[in-house]
This record gives structure tokens, sequence and C-alpha cells, in this order.
């Protein structure tokens, strides 16, 4: 796993030096995975889904979940859960990891708040360059209306 989550108690998933997710919030579900693999994937349930609901989460401030329902609005089912899946291992343990894993990157990303643009005004050198671009761009086409067959 990530340092983050390494110093993390066990029964907390790091997300970022502010938010940790109870793992008592998480709701894990196994099942058997599909695609090749032979007899394995048969008999062991490896595939991880974990469902995280941010609308009844402890772990949330009112900002926090309302910039989440924006960002992930499209992810989120009807009850306001966050589905995240891994079947990527053989191991139910590593896909279980695996998940959690993504489920904070994801909610990681989710959180970042973008910096506001600072409006900014053309300097005088980008003012004349462009008036001179457009002087040129005027002349060349002036030029080919010119043409006389006198």
């Amino acid at each position: 796993m990530s340092d983050a989550s390494a110093t993390a108690p066990q029964n907390l998933l790091a997300v970022n030096e502010s938010l940790s997710i109870p793992r008592s919030e998480l709701d894990v579900r196994v099942s058997r995975s599909s695609g090749a693999g032979g007899q394995h994937v048969n008999k062991t349930s490896s595939r991880v889904e974990i469902f995280w609901n941010i609308r009844d989460s402890r772990a949330l401030n009112e900002e926090q979940r309302q910039r989440l329902r924006e960002k992930l609005a499209a992810r989120m089912t009807s009850d306001g859960s966050i589905r995240v899946v891994a079947s990527d291992m053989r191991s139910q343990t590593r896909n279980r990891e695996l998940a959690e894993e993504r489920l904070a990157d994801l909610v990681r990303r989710a959180l970042v708040v973008p910096k506001k643009r600072r409006a900014t005004r053309p300097t005088k050198a980008s003012k004349e360059a462009r008036l001179e671009s457009k002087k040129r761009h005027s002349t060349k086409k002036a030029e080919r209306r010119k043409t006389s067959f006198d």
C-alpha cells in the first residue's frame, strides 16, 4: 500500500492528511472473477467490490461531501455510494488492497480544489505583436484583391 496508509491504524483507510475513511464504513463484497485463469477462477472468490456511502459517512465534513457529490456524481449509486472493483490479481487479499487504493486515489483526486485563476492583463509587447500580426494578415488579403486584368 502507499506510505500514507502504511502509517495509518488498521481500522482507517488514509486518503490524505486531512481525511481517513473508517474501514467500518466500507461495504466489501467478494465474488468469482471472470475471464481467463483456469480452475482457480472457477473455485475462488477473488474479485472484490468496495462500496462507500458518501451520504452517511462520518469521516466527511459538509464541504467535502458536497465536493465529492459534484465530482463523482457519475460514479455514485442511487443510495449515495461509490463502487470500486478489483479483480486484477489471483489473491482476494491483494484485490482488496488494490480496491482500497483505488478508492483512496479516486476520493483524493476528487477533493483537490483547483486554484482560482488570477486575471492578468496582456503585456504591451504582446498587444503590439497581435496588432502587427493582424496588419500582416490584412495586407496579404488586400494584395490578393488588388489584382487588375487591364
